[in-house]
């Protein structure tokens, strides 16, 4: 059967839904697929807004919301209030789902929603996902990997339905860019936050700031390496990452890969 077909059945067994939507490339196919299958009275797009995700994103998903004439409700999370979030363990990324998931029950439960969504593909199982618990614990179903539609087809199926998000960069919570283990801050996110706005200022399309205490390891994409080989352009990156209190600034050759934080779990 064809995967977009299959999604759609899927789609149209919801009867009403609740879509966890962050702007990005999944979410917004996923939820583009979801008012193409049901009734827009049935569709609440809810975006999650914290210190952990930056406000380009928000202002993206009330423009993609806006587009569709979807109804778009926003909730403010915060979980850097949770020291289990903040103290940065290997499965912290299942406390912030688990604030997040549990904040769309309660919308599901009071607004009168039959079901809770997420954009999480199939591609998104062969990394690290402690919050896929949480997922389990609140029935959040997952569309995408139930049709079997992974990132690749996402972009295809994206650019033929005309969006324009089919070839945006990848997003990420910024405590990612953070190695287990270390504090996550408030203070640090926005150093990071900055670092990666600055560098896509300078016309690098997809960028990460991983940070390692006093070094900030750059990842783009490997078509992009060559931009750094011109000493001017460094200078500029330089300047501005040191100013943030970086002291070293230094570019990872093997480009930017989802998840690289987790390779040394595998490790």
């Amino acid at each position: 059967m064809d995967k977009l077909k299959k999604l759609k059945g899927i789609l149209s067994d919801l009867e009403s839904t609740v879509v966890a939507f962050s702007g990005g490339v999944d979410s917004s196919f996923l939820l583009k697929t979801i008012k193409d299958t049901l009734p827009k009275k049935d569709i609440l797009a809810v975006t999650a807004v914290s210190d952990t995700y930056t406000s380009s994103e928000l202002k993206e998903a009330k423009k993609f919301t806006k587009s569709l004439g979807l109804k778009h409700r926003i909730i403010f999370t915060d979980e850097l209030k949770d020291n289990n979030f903040t103290k940065n363990p290997t499965d912290r990324c299942y406390y912030c789902k688990k604030e997040l998931f549990g904040r769309l029950s309660d919308i599901a439960k009071k607004s009168g929603f039959k079901s809770i969504v997420d954009a999480s593909n199939l591609d998104d199982k062969k990394d690290f996902r402690p919050g896929t618990i949480a997922k389990e614990e609140f029935s959040v179903r997952s569309p995408l990997q139930e049709a079997k539609i992974g990132k690749t087809d996402i972009r295809k199926f994206s650019k033929r339905m005309n969006l324009n998000t089919w070839n945006m960069p990848s997003m990420a919570c910024l405590a990612s860019r953070i190695p287990y283990g270390r504090k996550i801050t408030k203070d640090l996110l926005k150093r990071i936050a900055l670092a990666e706005e600055f560098i896509k200022n300078a016309g690098i399309k997809e960028v990460r700031v991983r940070y390692h205490d006093d070094i900030a390891r750059i990842e783009v994409s490997t078509k992009d390496i060559k931009r750094f080989f011109n000493q001017k352009f460094c200078d500029k990156i330089i300047r501005y990452l040191k100013s943030l209190g970086f002291y070293y600034i230094v570019l990872d050759l093997e480009g930017y890969r989802t998840g690289s934080l987790n390779e040394i779990l595998a490790a």
